[in-house]
């Protein structure tokens, strides 16, 4: 690896830290001290990270994705590592700078993930819940419509997107969750030690954990649905959303930066509860790899570069696509691919392509 490429692989990960940092800090603050802070530190904690959550991460997204782009491109086609970068760069600059400056709502990133990732538009329907308690005073039912509208337009995007491109659309270029970290600082994982690989009991463990995952989300939903409809299945509903809080702070939140740190940048897509449910949608969509546009000479480049362990080889080897749940749409496969032998398709873009022959 040539000195220019270590500088900027060091400049990545000292981003990616930086991220972490304040992060760390700032959420900390923000969702326990807050709480019984003075109340002008409580507006300036709140503030910053609000301008965090949306200045800054946005300037991160932008820069660590001219890194990444420097730094791939001198070993392997970009093509697909750059249409996921320039996803995410216009994600951000819609959800995280243009519609809270238009709205006046610097929270609106709370609504950018659908059901059952989280059930915040669904809290903020319930006058009871302590969402609707905190926001009302400060959005009124103005903001709270217009937050809701954003969140159905969203998701709108999303499920339409992904029956048309399959999980690719939002996992590898649209979540501002863990999908832009994984892409815009792909050269820095782990940010400790050497790039491992990933072990089989370690999918199997993740892969448990998936359903566990989208079961306590389907949870989480239907408890909220049904609240709102009258029916009460468990009284204490401020409990349930600590719970879900907790659930989001500690097993997505801290363990998706911990994977950063020791593993690798896809490490929550393993299990998060809205990919599972949008792997299953994909295959509706007939998300596939195609792995006989020309011959595949058994190089395992692919296989190194799937962030998600998946065997690619031994599909194009036989000439069979890659259907796997697992799949992200990446591309990582396709662009380090010698002999091109591999595409991402799915219905709609099959019917595009010979559309356009």
């Amino acid at each position: 690896m040539s000195n220019k490429k270590n500088k900027d692989v060091l400049f990545l990960k000292i981003i990616l830290w930086l991220y972490i940092i304040l992060c760390i800090i700032l959420a900390g603050l923000n969702y326990s001290y807050v709480k019984t802070a003075p109340e002008p530190v409580a507006k300036f904690i709140t503030s910053a990270w609000h301008f965090y959550e949306n200045w800054i991460k946005t300037i991160l997204i932008i820069t660590a994705s001219i890194l990444t782009i420097r730094i791939v491109k001198r070993t392997k086609r970009t093509r697909m590592v750059k249409r996921n970068l320039i996803g995410f760069i216009i994600a951000a600059l819609v959800v995280h700078i243009v519609t809270p400056l238009i709205l006046s709502n610097n929270e609106l990133y709370f609504f950018a993930m659908p059901l059952p990732w989280t059930t915040a538009p669904l809290q903020l329907l319930f006058e009871n819940s302590s969402f609707y308690a905190s926001r009302f005073p400060l959005w009124g039912l103005t903001g709270i419509s217009a937050a809701l509208v954003f969140y159905l337009v969203v998701s709108g995007i999303v499920v339409i997107g992904t029956f048309l491109f399959g999980r690719r659309w939002q996992c590898s270029t649209l979540c501002l969750f863990n999908g832009f970290a994984s892409e815009v600082f792909a050269p820095a994982f782990p940010l400790i030690g050497k790039k491992k690989k990933v072990q089989p009991r370690t999918v199997r463990f993740l892969t448990i954990l998936k359903w566990i995952m989208l079961i306590l989300g389907l949870f989480f939903t239907a408890y909220w649905i049904l609240l709102l409809l009258g029916v009460t299945v468990f009284k204490d509903y401020l409990l349930i959303g600590k719970l879900e809080n907790y659930k989001y702070l500690s097993a997505e939140l801290l363990m998706m930066m911990f994977f950063w740190i020791v593993f690798t940048g896809r490490g929550y897509c393993y299990y998060c509860p809205l990919g599972t449910l949008l792997g299953i949608f994909g295959k509706f969509a007939g998300q596939k790899i195609i792995t006989n546009q020309t011959k595949c000479i058994g190089c395992n480049q692919c296989n190194i570069a799937c962030p998600m362990a998946i065997d690619i080889k031994i599909q194009a080897l036989k000439g069979e696509p890659v259907t796997s749940l697992r799949c992200v749409g990446c591309g990582h496969c396709v662009d380090v691919c010698t002999t091109e032998t591999l595409s991402y398709s799915t219905a709609f873009l099959k019917r595009f392509r010979k559309n356009n022959q």
